[in-house]
């Protein structure tokens, strides 16, 4: 498929449009190929040197990701990012970004996915960002404990990066906002929420889940965002009948 069918079928599916107010990702491509048709798509959660190396190995045409290179103000073409646009240019590996639709979505995104694998019901949203609210809360299907929805949110083994166990010994209500939204935690007391999770940890957050007790899980910004690549992945694997291959570099944060 060419780049720009691939492009089409994203923004569809992910409603990259409805974004372009809000989000400082430059959603879609960022960095084209020369045209040439792409029999491979990776997927990864970052834009880096190492993700573009192992994409090329695998023989990917184009790597999607969640954090691509592009946010906000234009950058100046030198040091690092120039390295990676020089890598990207010289293997004509084209390079495809989508960071808050791939958070919001309510089958493939992070959160939806992480709702599921934490057994939220009848879920609603959650996690206010820029005027809107890309996590879900909701019931729990059966009660869980701090220590079982860590282990249902582990991806590969991977240990929370804090956990503060400030509530209840068993949850009924939870919250879920993947990557860096720590503080909030404090909507998800407001909101009487038993467990909240999320991807990092604070130091400023610490003493108002204490006293609010609430439980809360910091499962790592990138381990709480491998799901939704991942979900995505499945569905090209299944609708393109394209090859797929995941990219896994974690940073252990």
């Amino acid at each position: 498929m060419k780049t720009r069918q691939l492009d089409d079928f994203f923004r569809d599916i992910l409603k990259l449009d409805d974004f372009t107010a809000v989000d400082s990702s430059l959603n879609g491509i960022q960095a084209d190929n020369d045209g040439a048709d792409v029999q491979k798509i990776a997927f990864a959660v970052d834009a880096c040197l190492e993700t573009f190396k192992r994409a090329v190995s695998c023989g990917a045409g184009l790597l999607f990701v969640h954090h691509g290179l592009f946010w906000g103000a234009p950058l100046r073409i030198e040091g690092v990012l120039r390295s990676r646009l020089d890598f990207l240019l010289k293997n004509n590996l084209a390079l495809y970004a989508a960071h808050l639709p791939l958070d919001k979505h309510s089958e493939l995104g992070n959160n939806a996915v992480l709702a599921v694998l934490l057994g939220i019901e009848d879920k609603e949203p959650f996690g206010l960002y820029h005027g809107i609210k890309i996590g879900f809360k909701g019931w729990l299907h059966e009660p869980l404990t701090v220590d079982e929805a860590a282990r249902r949110i582990s991806f590969r083994g991977t240990p929370p990066i804090a956990v503060f166990p400030f509530g209840k010994a068993s949850n009924t209500s939870c919250a879920v906002v993947s990557g860096g939204a720590a503080m909030e935690a404090e909507e998800a007391i407001e909101e009487g929420i038993d467990l909240y999770v999320t991807g990092e940890s604070s130091h400023s957050i610490y003493h108002t889940a204490l006293e609010g007790g609430l439980n809360m899980i910091s499962g790592g910004h990138y381990a709480t965002e491998v799901w939704g690549v991942r979900k995505l992945m499945e569905r090209c694997k299944q609708e393109l009948n394209i090859d797929t291959e995941f990219i896994d570099v974690p940073t252990g944060l």
